[in-house]
């Protein structure tokens, strides 16, 4: 029955290791887990039973590539899936949703922030839903190594929606993370599928270089089969970019790639990588999710990957054909501080955390609701807490009940014309026309930016805002305007007030602390297994729980007797106090001054180790003798010495 869904309805012979057990176990009415290696079809597991299930199945995807990917595939067998997603205007979207409560379509994909939206989680309501995939679901673990806040709430999503089955998918969860991830859901032990990652394939190798002689050894690598596609992964963006442009000046057909770069320029670098016109990636992390390429021959880390975790991911880009592929970190410790950086970074002080409670609790009542709007930039401005710690944190506390959200809009827009004003008003007729003539006459006109005054067609005209949003959409369309919106603008519902619950400041600040310690024990793990002389092949399956590896694979340096000791040429040393008192003056000073209080000793340490959080601008902070002082020095010494210094 099976093979022959998979030969008529996909075109493959027969099932993938793993596959099988869980397509089983789905199509049985179980929940389950699959967890399989990087490119091992983890997809077909929910794809096929989709066919097959009465009713929606509704994918939690965490990237937009990753969506697209899935669905031209999905398309080409002629299978009905469908994405609402932000590419979508708002009459695509309506279609579609009018296509998922028709039951035209089988497999509707979005992103986990989708159900943020009051609005949406409404309809969706209304529709049977036979299964919840969630994709990259170690998302779901504030001990996994991606951890996405909203991901939290997708197990309560799934019993407001009445959804009896779940289906968990990932390429790397240890053992706690999958306990973690499995509890959420209610999954039992013997429907968590591993597989194995045990890649025979796969030549594992750490060398130890200096940091001086980093990129001429990245380059008499890459000179040894130069034409082999190769991913490069880095760190930081302007990293990506030197080593690029130091590579190009040897003649290499390399590329930098990054977050920093418009969308349109990383996805025609991607498609000449993908189609071969190109052979060598220079890239951050950005660079990966989604890419199916089989041909892959080598992944070299010119920095140090951030976990296990992020390794074992990107090494396993190579060489998913099965064909021989060569892995490589050039690794020392010089480095270490900046990676641990971005941990102590992210862990907002306990006065930070009072500060956001307190303006909740400020909230004013209007018709029996409290509801509180927030632009997330300006909060975490507000607040001095990055904005990726300020989403977990606003996570947690819709979990503790004190919010939950409503909806979201963009607070501006503008535009400018593409072609005159009559050739748009003259594409309409009767209502439509004036209506259309209303919204571009009472636009703000600026030098070439026009912004529509949406106070006073509402006032003057009764124009609804969305009504008037959604005609300026279709100009866009259409071509007529170019649109733009910003300040995307959160609303949510004050269900309790902070203050009703007792200690929920210390226990959110606890939370935050215990990451950090995680965070930080990871990147320890990762240098003590570059360092270990056991088979690294071995290890890195042992980590993620699979027993089945060889203790000797045969091809890792460790297997070759070239393990080693990772040199740092940072050398420890005594720290001035004198100098730590004159150089935090003027930054506590500062402190004091915009906030009223002496900034916490964690604060003070970020400054001196070049840390930045929203008040580092606020602040001038890094115009400062002191800051960034000591950004190669773990971030505990200086810490310590800080407290010395108020004792």
């Amino acid at each position: 029955m099976l093979n022959q869904i998979l030969k008529q309805q996909f075109g493959f012979d027969h099932l993938r290791t793993g596959q099988e057990e869980v397509i089983n176990k789905i199509l049985a009415g179980k929940s389950a887990a699959a967890i399989f290696p990087t490119g091992s079809g983890k997809s077909l597991c929910y794809q096929l039973p989709a066919t097959q299930l009465p009713h929606l199945t509704l994918v939690i995807s965490p990237l937009l590539a990753l969506m697209k990917d899935q669905l031209d595939f999905l398309h080409s067998k002629k299978i009905a899936a469908a994405s609402i997603d932000s590419s979508k205007t708002w009459e695509q979207s309506q279609q579609i949703m009018k296509e998922v409560k028709s039951g035209v379509t089988k497999i509707l994909m979005i992103s986990v922030e989708r159900l943020k939206n009051e609005r949406f989680r409404a309809f969706i309501s209304q529709v049977p839903i036979s299964l919840l995939v969630v994709d990259e679901a170690h998302c779901i673990s504030e001990w996994g190594h991606n951890f996405r806040p909203d991901y939290l709430k997708l197990a309560r999503y799934q019993k407001e929606l009445k959804i009896p089955q779940v289906l968990l998918l990932t390429a790397t969860a240890t053992s706690k993370v999958v306990s973690d991830m499995s509890e959420k859901f209610a999954i039992t032990r013997d429907d968590i599928v591993l597989t194995g990652f045990y890649r025979s394939n796969l030549d594992l190798s750490i060398e130890a270089v200096n940091e001086d002689e980093r990129l001429d050894r990245l380059t008499s690598l890459l000179s040894v089969h130069p034409h082999l596609p190769t991913i490069v992964y880095v760190t930081l963006q302007h990293t990506a970019e030197a080593v690029a442009k130091h590579l190009q000046m040897l003649g290499f057909s390399a590329q930098a790639y990054h977050a920093g770069m418009e969308s349109d320029k990383r996805q025609q670098i991607q498609t000449r990588f993908m189609q071969g016109d190109m052979n060598c990636i220079i890239a951050t992390i950005a660079f990966g999710m989604g890419i199916d390429k089989s041909d892959i021959r080598r992944v070299v880390h010119f920095d140090l990957p951030k976990s296990i975790e992020n390794y074992s991911q990107e090494i396993g880009r190579a060489g998913r054909d099965g064909q021989d592929s060569e892995c490589t970190v050039l690794a020392n410790k010089d480095n270490l501080t900046v990676l641990e950086n971005f941990v102590y970074g992210d862990t907002p002080d306990l006065s930070s955390i009072q500060q956001l409670l307190d303006l909740i609790e400020q909230v004013d009542s209007a018709h029996g609701q409290r509801m509180w709007e927030i632009v997330l930039t300006r909060l975490s401005n507000q607040t001095n807490i990055r904005q990726l710690p300020l989403k977990t944190l606003m996570v947690y506390l819709e979990i503790n009940n004190i919010i939950s959200p409503a909806y979201s809009y963009f607070a501006e827009y503008k535009f400018r014309y593409l072609v005159d004003s009559s050739v748009i008003v003259d594409h309409f007729s009767d209502e439509r026309k004036q209506f259309a003539t209303t919204v571009l006459n009472t636009s703000k006109k600026a030098k070439i930016w026009c912004t529509p005054d949406l106070d006073r067609l509402w006032s003057e005209h009764q124009a609804d805002r969305k009504r008037v949003i959604a005609a300026l959409e279709y100009f866009h369309d259409r071509g007529w305007i170019e649109l733009e919106s910003k300040l995307m603008t959160e609303v949510y519902r004050v269900n309790t007030l902070p203050s009703a619950v007792p200690n929920l400041v210390t226990e959110l600040h606890k939370l935050f602390q215990l990451k950090q310690e995680s965070e930080v024990k990871r990147i320890a793990n990762m240098i003590g297994f570059f360092e270990s002389k056991a088979c690294l092949s071995y290890q890195l399956a042992q980590y993620f729980d699979d027993t089945h590896a060889p203790k000797k694979c045969g091809h890792c340096s460790a297997c070759r007797d070239q393990s080693v000791i990772l040199p740092h040429s940072i050398s420890q040393y005594d720290i001035d106090q004198q100098l730590i008192t004159q150089w935090l003056h003027p930054y506590i000073s500062a402190h004091h001054k915009e906030t009223g209080q002496a900034p916490s000793v964690e604060s003070q340490t970020r400054f001196l180790c070049g840390i930045s959080t929203p008040i580092t601008t606020k602040l001038k902070a890094r115009k400062m003798e002191g800051f960034s002082t000591f950004e190669k020095l773990p971030f505990k010494q200086v810490l310590h010495n800080i407290q010395l210094l108020s004792q």
